[in-house]
């Protein structure tokens, strides 16, 4: 009589069954389980790189767009400046202008009044000596002496 005979062959049987059989499939999902894990993790490793490496992106596109603004503004501060320059000079050139055109109307007119001056005084001197001598002063005959005397005046 064997009393353990029969349960070491059972025990051996089932062990031996278990790791034929059974143990491989547990260890191929264990080992899927461990893969997706490791996969998982791998994923969200790259994906955080991802976000910083995207977030450092961002601040430096930010960066570069803040410069690129201030030159613009930089820029556009200096053409407006260059306008009212350009501006405040062609005021000057007009005003230049206004002024040399007055000056020009003034001195049409000085010489305008001028020349109606000499011409009274010419006729008072004619008339003056008209009553002076007391006969008509003949102007076509003596009109040389009344240029020169305008002149003169």
């Amino acid at each position: 009589m064997q009393p353990f005979s029969a349960k070491p062959s059972l025990s051996y049987f089932l062990y031996g069954f278990a790791k034929k059989y059974v143990w491989p499939l547990f260890a191929a999902v264990l080992e899927e389980r461990k893969k997706r894990i490791a996969d998982g993790l791998e994923a969200a490793s790259r994906a955080e790189k991802d976000l910083e490496l995207a977030q450092q992106r961002s601040t430096d596109q930010l960066k570069e767009a803040k410069v690129e603004a201030a030159g613009i503004i930089e820029q556009a501060n200096k053409r407006a400046a260059q306008i009212v320059d350009e501006a405040k000079e062609q005021a000057r050139e007009e005003g230049q202008r206004i002024i040399a055109g007055a000056n020009a109307e003034i001195e049409q007119e000085v010489n305008r009044a001028k020349e109606a001056l000499r011409a009274q005084i010419a006729a008072i001197a004619i008339s003056g000596a008209e009553k002076i001598l007391e006969k008509s002063v003949d102007q076509a005959a003596n009109e040389e002496m009344l240029n020169k005397l305008a002149s003169e005046l």
